[in-house]
Parts: C-alpha cells; sequence; structure tokens
C-alpha cells in the first residue's frame, strides 16, 4: 500500500500516511465533537473541538507507536522494514522479508496490541490521578483527553487481537496454524478465510446499527468491515497464486529472449526502433559483446525529450552488478518477494557472472493464469 502522504521517518523507517486515514481522521474527530457537546454542553465550542482534534492526533500517534512495535520485532528477527502507512484499519507496516518461522510471526503480530494495551492503561492512570476529586462540572478538559485516548487504545488493542487475517490477532492465529500444520500457505488461506467473515459480520452490524439507531458509530463499523474485507480477500488471493507457484523455479518462467541495444545507441533511436515497434519492456544494453546492464522505457523520463538524441542508452542503464538479481534456481515465491521488496517488474537472471534472461511480473502472472485456465 502505497502511502499519499510521506510525513517523515522514525529509526529510519518512512512513515506515511494513506487517503483512508485521512477520511478516518475526520470521522474520529466529528464523533468526538458530538460526543463531548453532548457529556459536556457546557464547554465553549473552541474547547469542544479543540479537544476532539488533540484526541484525533494522539491517537494517530498511538498508532505509528503501534504500527513501531511491529517494526521493531521485525527487525529483532530479521526482516528489514521498509515504510510504515497508515490507513483506515489502523496501519500497514511494510516488510522487505517474510517471517520465517511461526515464532516470528506470533510476537510480530502480538506487539502491536500489547503496546497499545500498555498506552491504554497508561492513559486511564493518568486521567483517574489527574481528575480524582473532580465531577463531571469540573473535570478539567486534559483529563477528558487522556481518557478517550485510554478508551481508544484499548478497543483499538481488542479489534486488532480479533482472529481475522490480516488483523493481528489474524497473524496470530496463522503463526498458530503454521505452527501446528507446518504449511505457512494454507495458514495464510484460512486466516484470511476467518477475516473474510469478521469483515462481513462487521459490516452487517455497522448496517443494522446505523439504519435502527442512525448511530454515527454504525457507519465506524461497516467502513472498518468494508476495508478488512478488501484487505482479506487480497491476502486469500495472494494465498491461492502463492499455492500454484510453491513449486516452481524462476528457471520454469523466465525469459531466454532478450533483446540488446548496443550501449552507444541514442536514447532517440532507442525509443523510435525498439521500444515503439515492439513494445517490450525490458532490454539488455551490451557494448562489444558484453553485457553492461539493462534499461526500460520508464527510464527514457529520466533524460528531457530535447537530449534524446545525443544522450546514449548507457547513460541511464542500470548497471548488471548493482541490480538485485536472481539464479535460474531461485523460487518463484522468493523472486516474487523481491519485486515487491525492491519496487521493480522484472529481475535479470544471472549465474556465475552470466545473464541467463529476465524474469517479468508477467510472466508470473501467465503462468498463473493457465494454472487457472487448466483447473477449471
Amino acid at each position: 500500500m502505497q502511502p499519499l502522504v510521506k510525513i517523515g521517518r522514525i529509526a529510519g523507517i518512512e512513515i506515511g500516511i494513506h487517503y483512508t486515514w485521512v477520511l478516518i481522521g475526520v470521522l474520529i474527530t466529528g464523533s468526538f465533537v458530538g460526543y463531548l457537546s453532548d457529556t459536556h454542553p457546557f464547554w465553549p465550542s473552541r474547547t469542544i473541538w479543540s479537544a476532539a482534534v488533540v484526541i484525533t492526533v494522539l491517537f494517530f500517534a498511538s498508532v505509528i507507536l503501534h504500527e513501531m512495535a511491529h517494526a521493531l520485532v521485525a527487525r529483532a528477527y530479521g526482516m528489514p522494514v521498509r515504510r510504515i502507512t497508515l490507513f483506515a484499519l489502523g496501519g500497514v507496516t511494510r516488510i522487505q522479508k517474510q517471517a520465517a518461522n511461526p515464532a516470528a510471526e506470533f510476537w510480530m503480530g502480538l506487539a502491536g496490541p500489547l503496546v497499545c494495551a500498555a498506552l491504554g492503561m497508561v492513559c486511564g492512570w493518568l486521567g483517574a490521578w489527574w481528575g480524582r476529586g473532580s465531577n463531571v462540572m469540573t473535570v478539567p478538559p486534559p483529563v477528558v483527553v487522556l481518557m478517550s485516548l485510554s478508551s481508544l487504545n484499548l478497543m483499538l488493542a481488542i479489534f486488532n487481537l480479533i482472529p481475522g487475517f490480516p488483523l493481528d490477532g489474524g497473524r496470530i492465529l496463522r503463526a498458530c496454524l503454521w505452527w501446528i500444520g507446518g504449511d505457512e500457505i494454507r495458514a495464510t488461506r484460512l486466516s484470511s478465510r476467518a477475516g473474510q467473515g469478521v469483515a462481513l459480520m462487521l459490516f452487517g452490524v455497522g448496517l443494522w446499527e446505523f439504519l435502527s439507531a442512525q448511530s454515527l458509530s454504525g457507519i465506524w463499523l461497516s467502513l472498518l468491515g468494508w476495508f478488512l474485507l478488501d484487505a482479506a480477500t487480497a491476502s486469500y488471493i495472494q494465498a491461492e497464486a502463492l499455492t500454484g507457484l510453491t513449486h516452481m523455479k524462476v528457471g520454469d518462467l523466465m525469459s531466454h529472449e532478450c533483446v540488446s541495444v548496443q550501449a552507444a545507441l541514442s536514447l532517440q533511436r532507442f525509443a523510435e526502433d525498439f521500444v515503439l515497434p515492439t513494445g517490450r519492456r525490458c532490454y539488455t544494453v551490451e557494448d562489444r559483446g558484453t553485457i553492461l546492464g539493462i534499461i526500460t522505457p520508464a527510464d527514457l523520463a529520466k533524460v528531457e525529450r530535447s537530449r534524446w538524441h545525443d544522450t546514449p542508452v548507457i547513460n541511464v542503464t542500470h548497471v548488471l552488478d548493482q541490480l538485485q538479481s536472481v539464479s535460474p534456481e531461485t523460487p518463484i515465491t522468493e523472486a516474487l518477494q523481491t519485486m515487491g521488496r525492491e519496487d521493480v517488474n522484472q529481475l535479470p537472471v544471472i549465474t556465475g557472472g552470466r545473464m541467463e534472461g529476465m524474469l517479468s511480473r508477467s510472466h508470473i502472472l501467465q503462468a498463473l493464469q493457465t494454472r487457472s485456465e487448466l483447473s477449471m
């Protein structure tokens, strides 16, 4: 999931916001404005809105801490983390490598809810201590903020422990099923199905609550159910796809026919003689019979069009020894993870310093489509 807005880095991990989090942020603020208006009608409008915004911002920080807990546990198990993106269900931590064993998956899933539960208890204790002796008429706004944050964090911890993938509880369930059965993909499939069931239940309960009581919390539950259903379905489809690729290697799908272009060729001639007529997505660049690297049509955008005629392709070539590559014996599932981690659509296949061919996402998709047609 790509962030809509990048807001900075924490411990070297990029933090971003998806557009769905903006929607949830507005909904949280609006909900608390209504709640505080009902429970503290004597508060000035400015105080109510300020408290609602502060609650939303601090809850935003709580979710970041929740995701950072996942990230730090992942790092402890040797799994590099690229970014954290906040979205409707809270957040998603982009880990560059899958969990190697059920224990890593279990503790990574449990870390987030534990942090939220701890934050909820700390905020609740501080709010109770600060507001001791006060009543609804005299309670300070910071106490209300702390108690609201306590409730939000405890609810987030409980919600995330629901056993439906990709919620944290679903990851814990997946880890347990993986440990019991020894089959990671089957565990992902079953926990994703559980996630779909939970999502449909949330959506149905939210819709019923909104229609019967016209409550904003019903909209909240329905939105959560909708986003969870989408995420769980995507996880199930991915698990099904990986099932068909489990025993395949890069050598089974890679292309041995890779068009070569000369290093001195201009970008203009490259575009006119190769890219436009063939529509290919990747080319090798060679000089005197030696392959130097690869170039893709997207690399043309690195140079202003007015300079294409006097810029050789070697200037924008991805040098071979600096590229992430795979060997013919690399499992397809591992190559697919590498593509996702490096955010590329193709990988050079190299053996002993010699380029054997190219593997692209289209090769993998074609294989999946063929298997799907044959199984019908």
